[in-house]
């Protein structure tokens, strides 16, 4: 297909004059997802399939341990790339050269150290608006950072309840003069909205909430009422979820806002909604005016959500040949396994195809848009193991869009789930009531990963054809925790995968041209922009978050850091250890264990550390406490664990914990070193999987 020459040139035009510079086209990344379509569709034409073969490292920048998996997209403004790291920091450098500028801590860590505890700490993105770096931290402040200077502008509090257990790992997207935040912690009892502010000046401007709140106390809107019509008995108790972590695409040619909204809370609707009820708007994707934050119109996708399965993808938008006429779209690769295509004007569902292995149900019904579910899909009638999992078929990872060859570019992983019920104690039922400093991860049901097939936790890139509803071609990893994607005019595709490779695939055929080990995992995806006249290619690298597989790296022996590629580059990356590094475990001998005090530790620690300290091992978020002298440490435990004397570094505080509770864990700490001593092996078990 032949590109349209003016209409980029006219396109190119349009997004200089914009004050936002908020389109392509000048060389530089200055949205989120490339423009507001977020398609992450580069138009830049040196780095083509003849010319890859020629890429090199041009820098690279190992980043401090604690910045951790590396999710996000950078942006490249003017000569200076821009990125966030976990947790909340922002980093400005020089883009050619990797010289760095100056760096912003928000301090998100002292300001909220028990709040740390409900995230995986990492940072999606950032936003730029007239000179100004726009993050939105882990502790809910939106920030405006002089690009300059690298000092704040002005600061807003985005989460406004007292005690909230809400955090933002998403980025803010900029559109208009204004910039929208989520935030995140459907997990932990909250209740969900999506905040625009003035992008100048930080004013509020309007608010949408996800979940309607206690009738008692009236509804904010018409669609809260209509919301609330959808739920039963005493939701609001339990917050109700509905978070937007991720998914906001901004439509220029209607004027609205497209949000992804998040899973429930909790996630046993007969608990939550105990009469029946489809819980608008859970796992939905709602339109609404980008200048009032009015309710336009909403698709769900999984009705009565019970998954922990969301519509907080990305969602790109394009037009589309349907039926012989050219419609305005939306597109999503769900959580749940289906690609969906509704149409932007009215959220009408035009297909609804498996992209992905998905069992929980047959079909998508195109005259009711709901879908054709499986017997005890719900999991009713006793436990049931299905695909996909809590972590889908397609999660947070970015996919790509090339309209000129019609296909998306989607991280794809095959993994089934176990679903089962539980009862709840009263003290678990209470944990998610705010003010309770303690609290349970989610509540209702519990979720695992299974085994069926030989290739399950597996993953690829997969190229989908939207009009059609069927895969182009695959690319197969071994693992299925992967990178974003980008997509280039000259017919390139990028994607990083867990075991640290660095590929660029042929778009129309899936043939690999290119490859670079950046000895470390990758989840984030790489952007692509000009300084000094020459393309370069960035991408940030870090594995983690909640991925599912370990391909061995560890916390503080495998740093995270920032590649940056041009053509003939001839940089080399420091000496990096191999994946599965030895241990080092601590011991000290004359410390005598307590059979009944270890026990009670162990128990301790699935409820509150296991979510990142796995007790088979380490991560690569966070350390292996084997083979930490601090952890084997009482005192030293209970001052980072009760005091919070590590939070700036990410590590969260249990303020709750008793002084004999903190004597278990320390007792565990030595019964999982010494069984690791004797090469006996703990299963690593989370009351997360």
């Amino acid at each position: 297909m032949k590109r349209n020459v003016a209409g980029a040139l006219l396109g190119a035009l349009l997004a200089s004059c914009s004050g936002g510079r908020d389109e392509a086209g000048d060389g530089n990344w200055t949205l989120y997802g490339l423009d507001s379509a977020e398609q992450r569709f580069s138009h830049l034409e040196q780095i083509t399939p003849e010319t890859v073969g020629r890429l090199g490292l041009a820098w690279s920048m190992d980043l401090p341990a604690q910045a951790r998996s590396l999710q996000g997209t950078p942006l490249a403004i003017d000569g200076v790339l821009y990125f966030s790291t976990s947790p909340s920091k922002v980093y400005a450098v020089e883009a050619a050269t990797g010289k760095q500028l100056w760096e912003y801590d928000p301090q998100a860590g002292i300001q909220h150290p028990r709040v740390l505890r409900t995230s995986h700490q990492g940072s999606r993105g950032i936003g730029y608006y007239k000179g100004a770096i726009l993050l939105a931290s882990l502790d809910g402040r939106l920030i405006s950072i002089d690009c300059k200077t690298g000092k704040p502008r002005w600061i807003v509090n985005t989460i406004e309840e007292a005690d909230s257990r809400k955090v933002i790992t998403g980025a803010p997207r900029v559109f208009a003069g204004k910039v929208i935040v989520g935030n995140s912690g459907a997990d932990f009892g909250t209740r969900g909205y999506v905040t625009t502010y003035d992008a100048e000046t930080g004013r509020k401007l309007w608010r949408f909430y996800t979940v309607p709140g206690d009738p008692a106390k009236g509804f904010e809107d018409k669609a809260q009422e209509m919301a609330a019509k959808t739920w039963t008995g005493e939701w609001w108790r339990w917050g109700g979820g509905g978070t937007v972590w991720n998914g906001i695409t901004y439509d220029k040619e209607l004027n609205r806002i497209y949000i992804g909204v998040g899973n429930s809370s909790n996630y046993n609707p007969a608990q939550r909604s105990p009469g029946g009820g489809d819980n608008l708007f859970l796992a939905s994707i709602v339109a609404l005016d980008a200048d009032t934050g009015k309710y336009v119109w909403h698709y769900q996708e999984n009705p009565r959500e019970a998954w922990d399965w969301k519509a907080t993808n990305e969602m790109i938008l394009t037009q589309m040949d349907i039926g012989g006429e050219k419609r305005p779209v939306l597109m999503q690769a769900a959580i749940n396994g289906f690609f969906y295509i509704l149409d932007r004007r009215d959220g009408k569902l035009l297909s609804a195809n498996k992209y992905a292995k998905a069992t929980w149900a047959d079909r998508i019904d195109l005259k009711t848009g709901r879908p054709v579910e499986i017997k005890n899909a719900r999991y009713e009638d006793g436990p049931v193991t299905m695909y996909p999992s809590q972590l889908g078929a397609h999660n947070w990872q970015a996919m790509s869009y090339n309209p000129e060859l019609g296909l998306a570019f989607i991280p794809i992983l095959k993994q089934p789930g176990t679903y089962w019920t539980t009862p709840e104690k009263a003290k678990e039922a209470e944990s998610f009531v705010l003010g309770v400093k303690h609290y349970e991860f989610a509540l209702g049901s519990r979720f695992s990963l299974a085994k069926v097939e030989p290739d399950d936790g597996t993953g690829g890139l997969l190229a989908w054809d939207p009009k059609t509803g069927k895969a182009r071609w695959t690319v197969k990893y071994k693992t299925g925790w992967n990178g974003g994607t980008l997509a280039t005019a000259t017919g390139l595709v990028f994607q990083g995968d867990a075991a640290g490779w660095f590929h660029a695939y042929e778009a129309g055929t899936g043939k690999e041209l290119w490859k670079f080990d950046a000895h470390n995992g990758i989840i984030a995806p790489p952007i692509t922009y000009l300084a000094g006249n020459r393309q370069y290619v960035t991408l940030l690298v870090g594995y983690g978050a909640a991925a599912p597989d370990d391909p061995g790296w560890r916390f503080g022996k495998h740093l995270p850091r920032v590649l940056t590629f041009v053509l003939d580059g001839k940089a080399k990356l420091p000496a990096t250890p191999p994946p599965n590094p030895p241990l080092e475990i601590f011991d000290n001998p004359a410390f005598k264990i307590d059979p009944a005090s270890a026990a009670r530790g162990r128990d301790l620690w699935l409820r509150n550390c296991s979510i990142c300290h796995r007790p088979g091992g380490g991560t690569a978020n966070w350390p292996d406490l084997r083979e930490s002298a601090m952890a084997h440490d009482y005192e030293s435990l209970r001052k980072i664990v009760k005091d919070g004397a590590l939070a700036q570094l990410g590590m969260p505080q249990f303020d709750e914990l008793s002084d004999q509770d903190i004597h278990d864990i320390n007792n565990a700490v030595y019964d999982y070193s010494r069984k690791a001593l004797r090469g006996e092996k703990e299963d690593g078990t989370t009351r997360l999987f």
